[in-house]
């Protein structure tokens, strides 16, 4: 026991009472198993992947950790070292008198918890002992795992100053190869050397030079990249980022690799990392959105915690790495007849009631598993069939190797014949005074082959031969991917036959179908120019695209040329085409929704002047001069109409006419209006005696010479308009440099402000008065409705004014016309819709009588 006292002696503490007993200072809580036998080997597994830490407050001792998050590979991996025992305690051939034991701990992935179980396993379970007998076993003669490579790092080099054996199944750090630093490690999975000598074989292959990698803040992803840095120079390619992955999973930083990753240029994205740390990213990745080529690492390649339909679209199409497969006869079965036993922290009773949502305390099930208690007689068979699958089996295939490994280093120990020994004179190891140290010496020689047929030995450095699966992500009908083998990478290979490949059975993530190009550049095509990036390595340049307006037909152009005046660069900016004629088409759905609009107005403004001819002698259409209500569906019916000049190329005639025609056009109408408002009013001052004469200058003649008057003086400004600035077709090139807007200019800005301030002050007019008179009796409410109908022509044309300056080219037509439209319909619903709806619905209201409010007595 001298090694295990002198290990233990900082956690040791020597009673005043008996100097020579050693006490443990602290027995930790730890998740395990146990089996008693004549020799211990250790296990460090992962059974659950995240930790509660204690608070530290330094006043109170610590609380024990608290792990949750169950992981069932990892819980596979530590079922599989212990059918490896059971194995190889029943083989009459292997170790044939000893009964190998074992006791096994859980590491939480967290460093600390793992040093514990690591000083648990080789302290033992005794809680005091004697320094005068200190002969004997020590508590474990090795130790399997553990699988993270800085736990490895940790303990190794405390393990490594006695010789303790440690043989990993899933650390590939390489500077665990380092025989001065780590002279007890071992590993059955190959390196991160060869491993990133594997990820640049698949890279060079499908000629990625342009590659985003990133790694997890530990010394397994920092090697792996500082490796990969070196590599991948090696056949001309880039890293095009490098981000490491927070150790607290800080969504802040990981947000910040996100943009990174979409920022970048690079389709291709190696990752370097166990699956604890990657899981955040991943989340992200989903909510982001984003679809890349992923490579994986073999830590994380095979982890189903990844293959789920919720990261399907996203990973769907992953490379990975993977350790070698391997085949271990009888292990479903054994895992099928695991029971649960008895012991508080066992890691099968944590296992069976994750398995079954059920718990064994009465109390506890009440409080997180909907009351469901465990009896330990559930059926695995029916369960989870990831747990019993056996079909693609890796790190637990490596964990079977490192037990055999220790096993048959052990055999050959006891095997030794005296007088033929390695040791000090010529001696032999004894069983029952044996040391970790001797069994050290047999390992490292240790050759023998698996039942699948595969090799194992140790070279000198303590790496095992490297081979490695490369997987694919497939879908799965059920939303869920499943890991297909699709290559090999063998290093024993010959030169050029290291990468076996079949690409044929890869599924790309892409629409194409096809492997993604990630080039840090491509050769520049015709339409762009090449600038070189500074700061970034030589393989990376700028291909810039023309400007627009610019071409170039070259490959690899330096320069580009402008295209002359009338012709503008092609979308590929490698020739000159003309420049595209834009202006308001009646092909276009802007053009024929307009026309279909003006038509109907012209149609509905026709319909209704008809409606009134047919009724002209009724009180409704006679009243306040009918001549006036025809008159004004006709300017109606013209202003509909002239919309349509607005439509189609313009041209001098339509140019002339389109400004003209409107203008005169709501001007006949608002006149009309104006003048139907003045006798509205006149009618009712003349039905009072003080204002019988009232109407004398409101007769027929006079409301026509007003509505001419008024119009003719629109006339009128219109002819100075034409004749000194006339309205042109003028090709504008101001807008949009790339097009041509065939518009027609005004000419003359002030002519136009003329023609629309005429129309809005003769508008006004007839707002305010109608406004004024909106309160005489119901017998003359004529003056509500173009109380209505004048708010609303003024509303538009306000609205028309900035809508109209703001708008470039064919759109600002648009605007004209809508606000045509849009307030001729106004003027014709608010003034004539009541009126239609008397004469053609309640015609028995169209009576001289119910029109003045009297009824009979």
């Amino acid at each position: 026991m001298i090694l295990s006292a002198t290990l233990l002696s900082p956690i040791l503490n020597s009673s005043s009472d008996t100097p020579d007993l050693c006490q443990l200072r602290e027995q930790f809580s730890l998740t395990g198993m146990h089996q008693d036998g004549d020799v211990i080997i250790g296990g460090l597994f992962e059974i659950h992947l995240l930790a509660l830490f204690p608070e530290l407050s330094f006043r109170t001792k610590p609380e024990q950790l608290w792990c949750h998050e169950f992981y069932m590979e990892g819980f596979k991996a530590a079922m599989t070292m212990v059918f490896a025992v059971k194995e190889i305690n029943g083989n009459p051939n292997l170790l044939p008198y000893i009964k190998i034991g074992y006791r096994m701990y859980d590491n939480c992935v967290r460093l600390h918890a793992a040093f514990r179980a690591a000083t648990a396993l080789v302290s033992g379970n005794e809680k005091s002992f004697s320094m005068r007998n200190c002969s004997g076993l020590p508590p474990v003669l090795g130790i399997v795992g553990d699988p993270g490579s800085t736990h490895s790092i940790a303990i190794s080099s405390v393990l490594g100053l006695f010789r303790v054996p440690m043989v990993s199944f899933f650390a590939t750090c390489s500077c665990l190869s380092d025989r001065r630093r780590y002279p007890s490690f071992f590993r059955t999975i190959p390196s991160d050397t060869f491993q990133v000598r594997a990820m640049i074989q698949i890279l060079q292959h499908f000629r990625w030079t342009w590659v985003g990698l990133i790694h997890s803040d530990d010394d397994y992803g920092r090697h792996a990249a500082q490796s990969f840095h070196e590599d991948i120079t090696t056949f001309g390619g880039c890293v095009a980022f490098s981000e490491i992955l927070p150790k607290d999973n800080d969504i802040v930083e990981i947000r910040k690799i996100m943009q990174v990753i979409q920022t970048s240029t690079s389709r291709v994205i190696v990752v370097f990392s166990s699956r604890s740390y990657i899981l955040p990213l991943m989340d992200e990745v989903v909510r982001q959105n984003v679809t890349r080529q992923w490579i994986a690492s073999e830590s994380w390649s095979t982890s189903t915690a990844f293959l789920i339909p919720r990261l399907l679209p996203f990973l769907r199409g992953t490379l990975g790495i993977a350790i070698r497969r391997g085949e271990i006869e009888g292990l479903e079965e054994f895992l099928l007849s695991v029971r649960p036993d008895n012991s508080p922290n066992s890691m099968v009773k944590r296992f069976w009631q994750e398995m079954f949502g059920c718990r064994f305390e009465p109390e506890e099930a009440l409080a997180v598993a909907e009351g469901r208690i465990c009896t330990g007689q559930e059926d695995l068979s029916k369960a989870d069939l990831a747990y019993s699958d056996v079909s693609d089996l890796r790190p637990s295939y490596n964990v079977y190797k490192a037990v055999y490994a220790l096993a048959h280093s052990l055999h050959n120990l006891m095997s030794c014949v005296p007088g033929q020994g390695p040791f000090q004179g010529n001696s032999c190891a004894s069983l029952h005074d044996m040391q970790p140290w001797q069994l050290l010496h047999y390992l490292q020689s240790v050759n023998f082959t698996t039942g699948f047929g595969d090799q194992v030995s140790f070279d000198k450095n303590g790496d095992t031969l490297a081979i490695y699966d490369i997987l694919n992500w497939h879908g799965m009908p059920d939303g869920t991917m499943k890991a297909r083998t699709v290559g090999v990478v063998d290093e024993s290979q010959l030169t050029g036959k290291v990468l076996s490949l079949d690409e044929d059975k890869i599924f790309w993530n892409f629409e194409s179908k096809k492997p993604p190009r990630s080039v840090c550049s491509e050769s520049c095509p015709p339409g762009t120019r090449k600038v070189r990036r500074k700061g970034l390595p030589v393989c990376c340049f700028d291909c810039l695209p023309c400007a627009d307006g610019e071409i170039t037909n070259m490959t690899d152009s330096l320069e580009c040329f402008r295209c002359p005046k009338e012709f503008w660069s092609n979308l590929e900016k490698d020739r000159c085409v003309p420049k595209e004629v834009e202006f308001l088409s009646y092909e276009e759905a802007l053009g024929i929704s307009l026309t279909t609009a003006s038509l109907l107005g012209a149609c509905i403004a026709a319909v209704v002047l008809a409606i009134f001819v047919y009724h002209r002698h009724t009180p409704v259409v006679r009243a306040n001069n009918s001549e006036l209500s025809f008159l004004i569906l006709l300017s109606l019916k013209l202003c509909f109409l002239c919309a349509l000049l607005f439509i189609g190329q313009p041209r001098m005639w339509t140019c002339q006419l389109r400004h003209a025609a409107f203008g005169i056009s709501f001007v006949l109408c608002v006149s009309s209006i104006l003048v139907k408002t003045m006798v509205v009013i006149a009618v009712f001052k003349a039905s009072r005696p003080e204002g019988h004469g009232a109407l004398k200058w409101f007769g027929a003649a006079q409301q026509r010479g007003t509505v001419l008057i008024l119009t003719s003086l629109q006339v009128v400004i219109c002819v100075i308009w034409l004749f000194t600035a006339s309205p042109t077709p003028h090709k504008n090139t101001q807008y949009q440099s790339s097009k041509i807007v065939f518009e027609c200019a005004v000419g003359s800005v002030a002519g136009f402000a003329t023609l629309l301030g005429y129309i809005g002050l003769l508008a006004s007019i007839s707002f305010l008065l109608a406004f004024l008179a909106r309160n005489l009796p119901d017998t003359f409410n004529e003056a509500k409705f173009i109380t209505f109908s004048m708010l609303i022509f003024c509303a538009v044309w306000i609205a028309f004014v900035p809508a109209y300056v703001s708008s470039p080219g064919k759109y600002a037509d648009a605007v004209e016309i809508f606000a045509i439209l849009a307030s001729s319909f106004g003027l014709l619903m608010a003034i004539f819709a009541p009126k239609c709806y008397i004469i053609l619905l309640h015609p028995e209201r169209n009576t001289k009588k119910a029109l003045m409010g009297r009824t009979s007595n």
